[in-house]
């Protein structure tokens, strides 16, 4: 059981509300920041009892921010807890957050969990976090579910919305112009999915580079040059160049 799990059992302060398996996740990606000056956002403030998890978990140091539409929970400010009110779907209020809050270390979104708030948020906040920090988005279970705008392959949820990632954090590879590396790309480490959660690492990603040490056994600069290999790879190009035009599976000419 890590130290948020026994916050959460024995917990002295106000309401949390997490499901459990959370817990090791937020350790997981969290505990490199034990201890530090770090800065925390937590968009969703319901009773604060999170915010003050938060703060018992990483120290005194850290600065804790919470942000909610309902004016009622700024009665919650506490001692490096700072309250801010507005909606996360309002892209104006978070251009305006972006403005105001220092660099941010790790941002949560815990917030309303409706498509256009998560997606909304993400494209909004995202470069707020700090080159080496991490934004996660949690209780994507919504994006399943009916009264928050969700479905199983439904276009505009966020899981669809973040599906883009994974080709975002490949566009080095990509041989086509539609996918080429971006902002996102040269910023996104790694992609962490979990039930209902998803969690994105930052940090500088550079092309990739691959090399080659040790001995070679067999000749292939000698079977490149041969015509029958030219041949082969000449039309497995062009159908499969054929195919991806119309979106179509690959094909192997030695399946």
């Amino acid at each position: 059981m890590n130290d948020l799990e026994k916050y959460f059992y024995n917990n002295p302060g106000r309401l949390i509300h997490k499901w459990l398996h959370y817990f090791e996740i937020y350790d997981s990606h969290f505990k490199r920041f034990r201890g530090k000056e770090i800065v925390l956002v937590e968009i969703g403030v319901f009773n604060g009892g999170s915010l003050q998890m938060w703060r018992d978990y990483f120290g005194d140091t850290a600065k804790i921010y919470g942000i909610d539409i309902d004016s009622r929970v700024s009665s919650m400010e506490e001692e490096n807890i700072k309250i801010i009110i507005g909606s996360q779907a309002d892209r104006q209020f978070l251009r305006r957050l972006k403005k105001e809050l220092p660099p941010i270390d790790i941002l949560i979104d815990d917030g309303g969990h409706k498509m256009i708030q998560q997606i909304v948020t993400f494209e909004e906040l995202f470069e707020k976090v700090k080159p080496d920090g991490v934004y996660l988005c949690e209780d994507l279970l919504t994006s399943y579910q009916l009264l928050y705008g969700g479905g199983y392959r439904r276009m505009g949820t966020f899981i669809e919305h973040s599906k883009n990632l994974i080709d975002k954090l490949n566009a080095y590879s990509s041989e086509q112009d539609s996918l080429r590396p971006d902002k996102l790309t040269k910023s996104i480490h790694s992609l962490h999915y979990y039930d209902s959660m998803l969690v994105v690492e930052k940090r500088l990603h550079n092309k990739p580079v691959h090399m080659q040490t040790g001995i070679s056994v067999i000749d292939l600069a000698q079977l490149k040059t041969s015509r029958a290999y030219k041949i082969y790879f000449w039309l497995l190009r062009n159908v499969n160049l054929f195919l991806r035009a119309l979106r179509l599976p690959s094909y192997k000419f030695n399946k």
